[in-house]
């Protein structure tokens, strides 16, 4: 299982980079939020998962899995979408000052 979680991550990292590598500001952002969300499951995977231990100790016999990797991703993910509503603001006031998304067109018009 934790196999399989790794190639989800290597492949939500290369969309993740190929996206961030495009010349349009939306898929930017796009490949911003698979980026984060692959460190989302990198940090998952990297603790361990125990299917048959529960999340609190008090719940089972004395083994129980670690709650921190789980409230660093829930904390993760709260700041993630806030950045994810920034730049999609951000990308929103630039296409209608510059009528473009295009960041090469928006390089060149910083010259004019």
């Amino acid at each position: 299982m934790e196999i399989l979680l790794f190639i989800a991550v290597g492949a939500l990292f290369a969309v993740g980079t190929y996206m961030l590598l495009t010349r349009s500001i939306l898929k930017v952002i796009v490949g911003i939020l698979f980026l984060s969300h692959g460190a989302h499951l990198l940090i998952l995977s990297m603790s361990g998962l125990n299917a048959d231990s529960p999340p609190l100790e008090h719940m089972g016999d004395g083994n129980f899995s670690d709650p921190l990797p789980q409230a660093l991703i829930l904390t993760a993910i709260v700041i993630s979408f806030g950045l994810t509503a920034f730049l999609v603001v951000i990308g929103y006031r630039t296409y209608k000052e510059h009528q473009t998304d295009d960041l090469e067109k928006l390089r060149g018009s910083a010259d004019e």
